[in-house]
């Protein structure tokens, strides 16, 4: 059984787990070996100040029969394109979850709250060499825009992201 709900300022240690656990498993192979353990050591802390009180931010937490494999953080999007715009920050399903459909679910529910709050359209970013995400965002109705731009890491080496958006 899935169920998805609100994290809130006690999931910070759990939300970082997931976040690390999924972020070496698809992104740590395109970095230096000591790069990648500083920065899934930083997934693992980051998400206590995320989860916060007062924050605009919506972080939704789901979990497959009692364990919490997956997680989006989404809101207003800071760029152009208008008050309708929402953006989807981050998908992350720790690798115990993949093919359970907590991702899905928790995609579902993000659209479904992007609705409920007046959003007309969701976009987000994502690495162009990660077929995995970007055929799940293609199965969840996303389409890509056309858009691409670098981002930096951190260590110096940008990877080229895509755009991707949607009708909520």
């Amino acid at each position: 059984m899935i169920e998805i709900r609100r994290a809130g300022p006690a999931d910070g240690g759990t939300l970082g787990e997931i976040h690390a656990a999924a972020w070496e498993a698809a992104y740590a192979p395109f970095f230096a070996p000591e790069f990648a353990a500083r920065e899934v050591e930083d997934r693992r802390r980051r998400w206590h100040a995320r989860v916060g009180a007062g924050r605009p931010e919506t972080v939704l937490l789901g979990a497959v029969d009692g364990r919490p494999l997956g997680l989006t953080f989404f809101a207003a999007s800071p760029g152009p394109g208008g008050p309708g715009l929402a953006e989807i920050f981050s998908v992350y399903a720790h690798p115990d979850g993949w093919g359970s459909g907590v991702a899905a679910a928790l995609m579902d529910a993000t659209l479904d709250r992007l609705r409920e709050s007046g959003f007309a359209r969701a976009h987000l970013w994502t690495l162009r060499d990660t077929p995995r995400s970007r055929r799940f965002y293609a199965k969840c109705g996303f389409h890509e825009t056309g858009a691409s731009r670098p981002y930096d890491f951190g260590d110096g080496n940008p990877l080229e992201q895509v755009e991707y958006e949607r009708t909520c």
